[in-house]
């Protein structure tokens, strides 16, 4: 869901909202049991999440599967993912101002102390907010919808929140360089910026906070267009 605020500039809870551009909402789509978004221009292009995990090496995800066996790691991967969902939708919440109080199950207990974790020690270097939950594409390539967009460290930026079991190493992220800057890409594209900078912002189960930023962003950019012909020339 897109921020909807009545007026140019909101300032709710020290967080500037500027409607800065013409956000709209993508309608989502699934192809071969994978996620597309249909375009402006009438086509079906993949999301982000769908290149990278078409393209990804897989190698550490199946030996994992194999050793914990693959009931506890459904049950794993199913749990992680409810956290992230819960997670996310109170980091929505708080950057539109609105209350946040949470469940009384435990996921959602969980997730709500991981996302006060994220705004304390990440999002309080946020001082204006353009979009959340923007949805973005590149033209005729793909599509995909970024947590967050606004000035961070008084740079644009291209801002996504992960949910993890544990903290990760610099090594094991490359596919979160490659998602924020492809959306950088899009964003540029289709609205005429300059955003060259990325951050993730990451919570484990544990309550640990890590941060990650797009650094040697050309680089990046290069490693994502190269995963993006990979993944074209397996389906075509």
């Amino acid at each position: 869901m897109l921020m909807k605020i009545p007026e140019d500039i909101l300032e709710s809870k020290g967080i500037t909202y500027v409607q800065k551009y013409p956000y709209s909402e993508l309608a989502r789509v699934t192809k071969n049991h994978k996620r597309h978004y249909a375009t402006p221009d009438g086509r079906q292009v993949p999301s982000v999440t769908t290149v990278l995990s078409a393209t990804k090496d897989m190698t550490f995800l199946h030996a994992w599967r194999k050793r914990v066996g693959v009931a506890k790691a459904q049950q794993i991967t199913t749990e992680s993912a409810n956290i992230g969902t819960v997670m996310h939708r109170s980091l929505e919440k708080h950057v539109k101002g609105e209350d946040r109080t949470p469940g009384s199950n435990l996921i959602q207990q969980k997730a709500h102390t991981m996302a006060n974790v994220i705004i304390d020690n990440g999002l309080n270097d946020v001082s204006e907010v353009w979009g959340s939950e923007v949805s973005l594409y590149y033209e005729e390539l793909y599509a995909g919808t970024t947590d967050l967009v606004g000035v961070y460290k008084d740079q644009p930026a291209i801002m996504d929140f992960k949910q993890a079991r544990r903290l990760k190493k610099k090594e094991w992220v490359e596919d979160y360089y490659l998602q924020l800057v492809a959306y950088s890409e899009a964003h540029n594209k289709q609205y005429g910026t300059q955003i060259k900078s990325g951050r993730m912002f990451i919570c484990t189960q544990a309550n640990e906070y890590q941060s990650f930023e797009i650094e040697n962003y050309d680089y990046w950019v290069d490693q994502w267009f190269r995963k993006l012909e990979q993944y074209y020339k397996s389906v075509l």
